[in-house]
């Protein structure tokens, strides 16, 4: 992948850079902010980390939004000292990005921005395809980080996906999930997974690091770098006719974005649960 944006060199902004830096998955990296010289600034520190972090990714800063033209991917974040995007400066964002960089996927790094992305599709409508939040991924990381100490084994191990609208209609497929290949069930009690499902809600909203962490995933994955199926924060398919709420959903993802989406089996009360999260 040849270059990713940044819209918003707030703290999320900056550690989105960062991370996205390090793991050296695009070429170059433009962090954009119309706060000064904000955006030049972190981009500087980040470049100067580089020789000590074994890393090759360039990054600019600027502080006009059309330099994102040309972007592979442009993600979402926080302004500096203004939050994450989102309401009316959001949708007014979305529509200009819609003009200037047309071909980009646009990414949603907040856990506050699953409004943003429902409103992008029905009111700009804008491919969901194109348009969609990561912010669910870095709850499934701590899910991950979560049942692996419970187990006294590695996140890396465990296999599991966050659906429904967080934090209060979380929904975890259980029956779906694995530890090193074997069932969840197997090894995680009932009791144990009703406790492991309150913990998990209450790590909403996910702070900066983790998001970056998880846009960074969804980026690789985009790139062809990993096959692994993200969380991500999907608008319904009103081509479909489908009227239910924007929430998290499993998705395959390719350079072009949300390739498909890949509903796990669910049981009946999980089934239940995700039903009534998605409702209008």
């Amino acid at each position: 992948m040849q270059a990713v944006a940044i819209v918003g060199a707030g703290e999320l902004g900056g550690a989105v850079a960062h991370v996205l830096a390090r793991r050296d998955v695009v070429r170059s990296i433009t962090l954009i902010d119309e706060s000064g010289r904000v955006a030049a600034g972190k981009a500087l520190d980040i470049t100067q980390a580089a020789p000590v972090e074994g890393f090759a990714t360039e990054l600019s800063g600027s502080t006009d939004v059309s330099t994102a033209a040309g972007a592979a991917v442009v993600i979402l974040a926080d302004r500096s000292g203004g939050g994450e995007w989102q309401g009316e400066d959001g949708l007014l964002l979305l529509k200009r990005l819609s003009q200037t960089s047309s071909g980009a996927v646009i990414l949603c790094a907040g856990t506050a921005q699953r409004e943003l992305v429902d409103r992008g599709v029905r009111e700009l409508h804008l491919e969901r395809a194109r348009l969609f939040g990561s912010a669910p991924e870095a709850l499934a990381l701590g899910a991950r980080a979560l049942v692996a100490l419970a187990v006294n084994g590695s996140p890396h191990d465990v296999a599991l996906s966050v659906l429904g609208v967080p934090p209060a209609q979380t929904v975890i497929p259980w029956e779906t999930a694995t530890i090193a290949g074997l069932a969840l069930t197997r090894l995680v009690d009932q009791p144990s997974r009703r406790r492991l499902a309150c913990r998990v809600a209450a790590l909403w909203p996910s702070g900066p690091h983790a998001l970056a962490s998880a846009a960074t995933m969804v980026v690789e994955a985009m790139a062809g770098r990993s096959r692994r199926i993200a969380s991500c924060f999907v608008a319904p398919d009103t081509s479909a006719g489908t009227n239910t709420r924007t929430g998290a959903m499993p998705v395959r993802l390719g350079s072009t974005g949300i390739v498909d989406v890949v509903w796990p089996p669910l049981s009946v009360v999980e089934r239940i649960a995700l039903d009534n999260a998605m409702q209008l």
